[in-house]
């Protein structure tokens, strides 16, 4: 590659750098900028165009990240790759199984489109094997049926006020009524944060008489499922007391605080990680002790309690959009249960 080539492929590379340290690349590999400015641009494009979903675009941003950082360490580029760098890559990686599976399913894909694109004449990772891993039970922890209502109806959704005059009054407190309203939708929906923190004021609606959420869902997926009557009692006086149908459903559902008191929101909605935050902070306020909880505990808790009362699989499925029940017995925990009266059993 000539001079004037390769400076105007680090050019490129330092004008796309922003673009993919969003998509989790922290910096745009030298050993693809070496390669050439059409090199480059196909690495880019599969980062902004191939990839639509922001959570695998970090994912895999990640991983290539990770990958190429290494071949630098090595000396390598891009033509010398083949299956036995990338063995001894997937070989040395310290992750977890399931992490090193993601990361060379990303190296696949990303070699891939880069074949497509005749930057590369084989796919150096497609005759690559992983670690084995097999999943029988997910690792998300379960709140039990106390907990849940614990947690709900622990959470502060009104407060006095005191006038001027001296007179004291009940004013709704927004913070709580939408932290209520989202658990509860989360828990009784099984819905994904990633869905919920995306829903305008519109995605609550009446449908042959009685209350649904539209979510949408991974891949472009709409999804609707009808509301559990104390979601919709939550729901409803979340909207009414906050005044979010003003606008005509425009808005978002869940939106965030102006400030710590919690008394007004804004018009942006929550941020995935400020949603995590809020219910291990409810938790704990809750006195709820169950280690690593996060958004997946709501989703898990539902599927769970509705498994334990007589529930279906491939309704809960259906509910949870899942693309396979496998995935829904995954979240079912009631099968963890262990009774004193079965640890009594070993007698000596």
């Amino acid at each position: 590659m000539d001079n004037q080539s390769a400076t105007a492929a680090l050019e490129l590379a330092a004008k796309e750098e922003r673009r993919l340290q969003a998509a989790g690349l922290e910096r745009f590999p030298a050993l693809i900028a070496r390669a050439g400015q059409k090199a480059s641009f196909r690495f880019v494009e599969f980062f902004t165009a191939n990839i639509r979903n922001r959570n695998t675009r970090r994912a895999y941003g990640q991983a290539a990240g990770q990958f190429f950082a290494w071949c630098e360490t090595k000396k390598l580029e891009l033509h010398q790759l083949n299956p036995v760098v990338i063995a001894a890559y997937i070989e040395q990686h310290s992750a977890s199984a399931p992490t090193v599976k993601q990361h060379l399913a990303a190296l696949r894909m990303l070699f891939d489109w880069l074949v497509i694109g005749q930057i590369m004449p084989v796919n150096p990772a497609s005759s690559v094997r992983g670690p084995k891993h097999v999943v029988r039970k997910g690792k998300t922890p379960v709140l039990s049926s106390d907990e849940t209502r614990t947690l709900l109806d622990s959470i502060k959704v009104s407060e006095i006020v005191k006038a001027e005059d001296g007179t004291e009054h009940e004013e709704p407190f927004l913070m709580g009524l939408r932290d209520r309203a989202l658990i509860a939708l989360m828990t009784y929906t099984f819905a994904r944060v990633g869905a919920v923190v995306k829903m305008k004021v519109s995605d609550y609606y009446i449908q042959q008489r009685r209350s649904w959420v539209k979510l949408h869902e991974k891949g472009g997926k709409v999804h609707e499922v009808p509301c559990h009557h104390r979601l919709d009692e939550y729901l409803h006086e979340y909207i009414e007391k906050a005044e979010l149908g003003n606008d005509k459903g425009k808005g978002y559902l869940f939106c965030s605080a102006v400030s710590r008191k919690g008394t007004a929101l804004t018009d942006q909605p929550l941020a995935q990680s400020d949603v995590h935050a809020m219910i291990r902070r409810r938790a704990s306020a809750a006195g709820i002790r169950t280690a690593n909880i996060g958004c997946h505990t709501l989703r898990a808790t539902g599927i769970t309690a509705y498994m334990k009362n007589g529930g279906k699989l491939e309704v809960a499925q259906q509910i949870a959009a899942h693309e396979s029940p496998r995935t829904t017995k995954l979240y079912d925990r009631n099968a963890d249960t262990i009774t004193l009266d079965e640890i009594e059993r070993i007698a000596f």
